[in-house]
């Protein structure tokens, strides 16, 4: 057994199909399925179920699947070790975000990161939570920016601003003339959510605490997919939602018709943490871009300045 069998092992369970694994591997199909069979021979297991149709992983194989990334990940932080002496930063850094904060964080770090440190070579992917922990287990990614607790005692969880809720309704809506506005006030208003998934809905629906009316109201089944859409909806008299402060910053405030303004109540934000497994060795990439995020947020969250990592 060597690294090179333990590549297609990932790569054949993560494709589910042995021509495309052979692809990311760089092999033809035939050497790539003779050499998972005489893997199998030498463990005397059945790795995968194979058909015609598709190609499915065993319960055996599903185990030595997890032994298998963790080693990858351990051969890829032994060249790391030779990397640090010459720059401890270098090569790529995998970050997931929600598409809730991506598109309104990454504007605000990416030219500083790629100027503070040119040698890290950033990978963003935009997914939903649930997606971005499972490929955070798989090793697929190296780090998640999430605002929900991780749930996993393999994973890290690195605290770094909390993000006020701002109020977003129609510029002709009662609270126009408000001077502010609390949970009370939200008590008879229809709260317009993003659709099942985003991690967002659900704590707008804790912070207002909607969760019994909102799924018995009208709009009960009037979700949007994007904080933009979101937007369009508020600003053609559907409803009032709620929006992160760093959402502020985005052109949807110009010429939507719609106004915001902070909600004032004591829960009323989310706290964002860099999350990240308990083994992945480059905390000082990780360190980077914890710096770089929180030396450029703006004035409207409120940063959480670790010591060290958590």
């Amino acid at each position: 057994m060597n690294l090179r069998d333990l590549k297609y092992i990932i790569a054949v369970a993560e494709t589910r199909h042995f021509g495309r694994a052979a692809e990311r591997c760089f092999v033809s199909q035939p050497t790539l399925s003779g050499q998972l069979r005489k893997l199998e021979e030498e463990l005397g297991v059945t790795l995968f179920e194979r058909n015609n149709r598709h190609v499915q992983i065993t319960p055996v194989g599903e185990e030595i699947l997890d032994h298998a990334r963790q080693i990858m990940e351990q051969a890829e932080a032994i060249q790391q070790v030779s990397q640090r002496h010459q720059d401890p930063l270098a090569g790529p850094l995998r970050i997931g975000a929600i598409p809730t904060l991506s598109p309104y964080l990454m504007p605000l770090l990416l030219m500083p990161l790629k100027t503070r440190y040119p040698q890290i070579q950033l990978v963003l992917s935009e997914e939903l939570t649930d997606t971005l922990l499972q490929r955070l287990q798989r090793h697929e990614i190296d780090a998640a920016l999430l605002a929900t607790p991780a749930g996993s005692p393999d994973l890290e969880t690195w605290p770094l601003f909390k993000e006020p809720f701002w109020v977003a309704y129609p510029r002709n809506h009662p609270f126009y003339t408000r001077e502010k506005i609390t949970q009370q006030d939200l008590d008879k208003e229809n709260l317009l959510l993003l659709s099942e998934g985003h991690c967002l809905a659900d704590q707008a629906m804790a912070v207002c605490r909607l969760q019994q009316r909102q799924a018995e109201g009208n709009l009960a089944d009037l979700r949007a997919a994007s904080l933009e859409t979101l937007i369009q909806l508020v600003g053609a008299g559907y409803g009032i939602t709620l929006i992160p402060a760093l959402a502020m910053r985005s052109s949807w405030i110009s010429g939507s018709g719609v106004v915001a303004q902070p909600l004032e109540a004591g829960n009323a934000y989310r706290q964002v943490a860099l999350i990240y497994r308990h083994s992945f060795p480059r905390l000082a990439a990780l360190q980077a871009l914890a710096t770089v995020i929180l030396d450029n947020l703006p004035n409207t969250v409120d940063r959480i300045r670790p010591s060290s990592t958590a």
